[in-house]
């Protein structure tokens, strides 16, 4: 059997705002090519992980690598370099532009032109914007998108601007893809297309990393399931045995199941 490859690991990660710990001495090892569920309870800590992974929040204990690489300090900007990119549990979208434009947005990290070129705008500038334009609507494409290439984000469905989010953090070509509750808001058909993109994501090769509330959508979309509670992993385990633990019934119902 082949050897799987540790991907990202965080290591006994804590975030710790005053008196207050978020998160407490998480372990965490994700394969390449898997797609892994956070979940737990409301409070239970699974954004405050995404936002040290991603590095908007700096770690207050512990470590994170990426792809062997210690990102524990970097900024965002720095681990999306690196392969790392996310959506919100908050739409970021800019309304007024486009779908094609928001995407292209998501490709910024990639393009080469200087300022010189982008201000005169020279041939170097204009070939990549094509460039960079095709690509887009590649991944528009590959999501289900491209007959909205040009409207307006404003002007989607609900559920359309939540792929669209999705698009835009896949067109930067990521290693791995932080999903936060991306079925929010989302009716079950729109749930349903959700979770057949995800599926397609994973088989394109990108590793994915899912904060979910909707239990239906973590357990049919996940191979393991870290579960939070109160900052503290309580559950690490394949879906099947997560939703039978009795910590994890507790942490969600306040009680175990027969007490």
């Amino acid at each position: 059997m082949a050897e799987t490859q540790v991907l990202l690991r965080a290591n006994s990660v804590s975030m710790q705002f005053g008196g207050l710990r978020a998160v407490d001495a998480v372990d965490m090892e994700i394969t390449v090519g898997e797609i892994r569920g956070l979940i737990g309870p409301n409070g239970a800590g699974k954004t405050t992980l995404f936002n040290v992974i991603s590095g908007i929040y700096i770690a207050t204990g512990g470590s994170v690598e990426f792809d062997g690489t210690d990102i524990t300090r970097l900024r965002p900007h720095q681990v999306a370099e690196l392969g790392v990119s996310r959506t919100f549990q908050n739409l970021q979208l800019f309304d007024t532009m486009s779908s094609v434009d928001n995407v292209m947005i998501g490709r910024h990290r990639l393009m080469q032109a200087g300022v010189v070129s982008t201000v005169f705008k020279m041939p170097k500038m204009k070939r990549e914007e094509l460039e960079c334009r095709e690509k887009a609507m590649e991944v528009l494409e590959f999501v289900g998108l491209q007959q909205y290439a040009e409207a307006t984000a404003r002007g989607l469905p609900y559920g359309k601007k939540r792929i669209l989010e999705v698009a835009r953090a896949l067109a930067s070509e990521p290693k791995i893809l932080m999903l936060d509750e991306p079925c929010a808001g989302m009716n079950p058909t729109e749930q349903f297309e959700l979770i057949e993109l995800v599926n397609k994501i994973r088989e394109s090769g990108i590793t994915v990393l899912l904060v979910e509330h909707n239990m239906r959508v973590a357990m049919g979309l996940c191979g393991i399931i870290t579960v939070l509670d109160h900052g503290i992993k309580i559950c690490e385990d394949v879906p099947s045995v997560v939703q039978n633990d009795p910590l994890v019934i507790e942490a969600y119902l306040g009680k175990s199941r027969g007490a």
